[in-house]
């Protein structure tokens, strides 16, 4: 069985090619190769752009030729701020390249996928943990182009031409390995050791949130455990097994931003004076969810807590500079 990693290059995808190698499948890297690195760590990748005009014959083409018989589609932009900025990009961006992955699929007959979604289509949840029946209603571009995401997978499913489950995830931070850390600019905990690192004061954006302490709440889950949970979700689909369409990822439990600063301080040995800024746009207060569905159905749950993402972060630093 051969696996096809969209966006495999990327800090996610490196992880969870990885996973899907260490438990003796074969894997297949789709990447354009903009973002976060300009190679792939986890091996060599075919750069394809899922939203350029040609890119349904080039997958079609591959997946032909690599014999796939499975998708873990990641490939997708995911900068909130972004998305607020350039909106019809974003959905060209992340729900036109699904579209053509889909149809690539339906061309080479890849019946099953796995599809990295996000908790950011639950905006502001009245209710935590959130669980997978909460009301989905994006406050950004971001989370709403993958919720029409979601949405396009289970049409697709209800075909009869797809087996698929959608992963929302939450905050992934930390690392398996030196050379698959975080070097993206667009998630707290790189943002803010990276400042460290640097001598620098980490940002808090917003700081009169309905929260304890004013800052924004967050689910921190490990990107080791994050690609193990999609190991599980795509050995439970290609069993023929019947499983929910959509799962939290996540540890059921939540961590402000100035709760990450204070343990980042603790764990670095240094100390830290935030810089306070306004808030920014699209930023719900708080988000964390209810990962009881996918521990009872796949039995997967995660091992690491927020330390452990600070800690395999900041000593991966060097290897990233």
């Amino acid at each position: 069985m051969t696996t096809l990693v969209t966006g495999g290059a990327g800090y996610i995808g490196a992880h969870v090619v990885r996973a899907l190698e260490a438990v003796g499948r074969e894997t297949v890297i789709v990447d354009d190769l903009s973002a976060d690195r300009a190679h792939s760590p986890a091996g060599p990748a075919n750069r394809i752009d899922l939203a350029s005009t040609d890119a349904a014959e080039a997958l079609e083409l591959l997946m032909r030729e690599r014999g796939v018989t499975s998708v873990v589609h990641l490939a997708a932009r995911k900068s909130v701020a972004e998305s607020v900025a350039r909106p019809a990009w974003y959905f060209q961006q992340n729900v036109g390249g699904l579209s053509t992955l889909l149809l690539a699929m339906e061309r080479a007959a890849v019946p099953t996928l796995v599809f990295s979604s996000s908790a950011a289509v639950y905006g502001e949840a009245p209710l935590e943990p959130i669980t997978e029946d909460a009301p989905a209603e994006p406050v950004n571009p971001y989370g709403d182009s993958k919720l029409v995401g979601e949405r396009l997978v289970r049409w697709a499913v209800a075909s009869g031409a797809l087996r698929a489950a959608s992963l929302r995830y939450f905050n992934v931070a930390g690392t398996a390995s030196a050379d698959l850390v975080d070097t993206g600019t667009a998630n707290l905990i790189p943002l803010a050791l990276g400042a460290i690192a640097r001598g620098e004061r980490p940002t808090v954006f917003g700081d009169d949130y309905p929260t304890p302490d004013g800052t924004c709440v967050r689910d921190y889950v490990h990107v080791a455990d994050l690609a193990e949970a999609h190991v599980a979700v795509l050995d439970a689909l290609e069993s023929g097994r019947e499983i929910s369409p959509v799962f939290n990822v996540g540890t059921g439990s939540g961590s402000s931003v100035r709760e990450v600063i204070e343990r980042a301080a603790a764990i670095t040995g240094l100390p830290i004076e935030p810089l306070h800024a306004p808030r920014r746009a699209g930023d719900p207060p708080a988000v964390v969810g209810d990962v009881s569905l996918i521990a009872r159905e796949l039995g997967w749950h995660a091992r690491l807590g927020l330390d452990d993402m600070l800690r395999s972060a900041w000593d991966a630093r060097p290897a990233a500079d």
